[in-house]
């Protein structure tokens, strides 16, 4: 990698700076700071504050009444997904480890959602969405296996209405995906996730800035 010269340095602190500050102004309450401990305790990585307040609006903007998610995890994004919801809305959650979606049962529970908010299905992505409802679903947030992400598009895009919206949340991969050095088969799927929606006729897309990455799509009609 080259030296970078002392303006790009100063360009690089500073948008550190802005995205440290970004996360902060995010004001997160006791349920999701429990997720969070139990993500940790559990060697999981969470949806930074960012990300999470980003699919919190992605939600409410799209008035969410059905939401997928791939990737339960203890609970932090599903938490962020419900208070954008409708309240009448349904969050479907898929996780191959049905311990961690205990935890986010129980942290969904802490935050004051009704049982009936949330729909727990345990299994491989790839095995349970086949089984979801053909344009049934607002948005599909993707934060699972990330060699399974080109499959996830397409089976997002066979849920989504017209006009909703899929989201993808580490496309950046810790900034290896724009690395120039060799990178591992996760990586070079990313490459051609983003390089898929960038060119599709059938989404209008964008790349946040917040956590990770969150790479965002809406079906068009």
């Amino acid at each position: 990698m080259r030296q970078l010269r002392g303006q790009e340095r100063a360009i690089t602190a500073n948008r550190q700076t802005s995205w440290a500050f970004a996360d902060a102004f995010v004001a997160e309450d006791e349920a999701v700071h429990w997720a969070r401990d139990r993500a940790r305790e559990t060697g999981l990585r969470s949806v930074s504050p960012g990300t999470g307040a980003a699919l919190r609006l992605l939600a409410a903007t799209t008035d969410a009444k059905a939401v997928a998610e791939i990737g339960t995890g203890t609970g932090v994004s599903g938490l962020y997904l419900l208070h954008g919801m409708r309240p009448d809305g349904v969050l479907t959650t898929v996780d191959p480890e049905p311990e961690c979606q205990q935890f986010a049962r129980e942290a969904f529970r802490a935050a004051g959602f009704a049982a009936n908010r949330a729909r727990f299905i345990p299994g491989r992505a790839l095995d349970v969405l086949p089984r979801l409802a053909d344009g049934g679903y607002d948005l599909v947030f993707c934060d699972g296996d990330r060699l399974e992400s080109l499959e996830c598009l397409a089976e997002s895009l066979r849920l989504l209405r017209p006009g909703g919206l899929v989201c993808f949340e580490g496309v950046f991969a810790d900034g290896r995906t724009v690395d120039s050095a060799a990178q591992p088969a996760e990586v070079l799927r990313l490459r051609e996730l983003l390089r898929t929606v960038r060119e599709s006729q059938e989404l209008t897309a964008t790349l946040l800035p917040v956590g990770d990455g969150l790479l965002c799509a809406v079906r068009r009609g």
